[in-house]
């Protein structure tokens, strides 16, 4: 059954898959006719990635979800915008600030601008994506998970490669993934200041009102593992009368982009389709949350295990590389929820 007007989806995401799927989510909308999107289309985004650089606060899921509904994120890299120069991120290491291994394009660097000046001026990071939104026909509606700052830490063996044998270091996340791309060791992740953090306005509402809440195939530890970990959302995504359908981010037994087979080593969880359901877990158990889990063809041999986890698997075509196939998955998704 849909609702008169079309289907109300909200979308747990972050990063590169995260910002396929959600155009594909908006492009299979589209394709059942129905035109305001950005009516029936919630996004909550991952905001662990965040963090302070040169003065500025940069949101980089936030942004690539961003760039990719506004057309104009580059599509080769996967990150920032298209067609950037990267003057003043030279300027900026000639000056000795900053990281030197993380560039800022120009473009990006105006929308980073652009948010730390609304924040010093009292705007929610809410009201500062809301802004950042209105300059382009989004189609979606992007909603922080959490205003608190919360960003990643991950806390890394040290003997690994550098270090005194047993000692620990903590990095910010962005120093492990794009410094080191995850060559550390990680022990654990945390958030400092999540327990304390509460849902930004309009996720709980969004939540509560959907017809379908989907988990976009993001990296579940470090993308989607925060936006649960922020009290009330967990529970909220339990709570809903809507299904909740996964989309596996891990095809043939291997990681589709990045190094989520790293993060999900740290706590665990083997790099497997049917292991990464069952770490979201079935709604049956305590603290679990899937009705149904999208799984690659080519891992079709672990639907038996996502079944006897109390999921029902749904076998789909899951490569997005293209927005037809995009959208395709979007639309399995969608089914699999009973949305026909």
């Amino acid at each position: 059954m849909t609702r008169a007007g079309g289907p109300r989806i909200v979308v747990l995401a972050g990063g590169v898959g995260g910002s396929r799927f959600v155009l594909g989510v908006r492009a299979a909308l589209r394709a059942r006719g129905i035109d305001d999107t950005a009516a029936r289309l919630t996004v909550v985004v991952n905001t662990g990635d965040d963090l302070w650089l040169s003065g500025v606060r940069l949101q980089p899921d936030h942004d690539s979800l961003l760039y990719a509904l506004a057309g104009v994120g580059d599509t080769e890299r996967g990150w920032g915008r298209a067609g950037e120069s990267e003057r003043v991120s030279a300027e900026l290491q000639a000056w000795g600030s900053g990281w030197p291994w993380f560039t800022l394009g120009d473009l990006d660097l105006g929308t980073h601008l652009a948010r730390t000046g609304w924040l010093r001026e009292g705007a929610t990071p809410t009201e500062v994506a809301a802004r950042l939104g209105g300059r382009w026909s989004l189609g979606a509606r992007l909603i922080p998970m959490t205003d608190a700052e919360v960003d990643t830490r991950v806390t890394v063996a040290a003997d690994a490669p550098d270090g005194e044998p047993g000692s620990e270091r903590v990095l910010h996340f962005q120093e492990w993934w794009t410094r080191h791309r995850a060559a550390l060791r990680p022990l654990r992740f945390d958030n400092p200041g999540i327990a304390e953090a509460v849902p930004a306005p309009g996720v709980i509402d969004a939540i509560a009102d959907a017809d379908v809440v989907l988990l976009a195939p993001s990296n579940p530890v470090v993308s989607i593992g925060p936006i649960l970990a922020v009290p009330g959302i967990r529970d909220a995504v339990r709570a809903s009368a809507a299904p909740v359908v996964g989309v596996s981010p891990i095809i043939g037994g291997r990681v589709v982009r990045g190094m989520a087979d790293v993060c999900l080593a740290a706590i665990g969880v083997d790099t497997d389709a049917a292991a990464v359901a069952a770490h979201y877990g079935a709604r049956r158990d305590p603290s679990g949350l899937l009705d149904a889990w999208l799984l690659a063809e080519e891992d079709a041999g672990g639907a038996a295990r996502v079944a006897d986890a109390g999921i029902r698997p749904v076998v789909a075509p899951l490569w997005m590389t293209d927005a037809a196939r995009s959208a395709r998955l979007a639309e399995d998704a969608l089914r699999a929820a009973g949305l026909t």
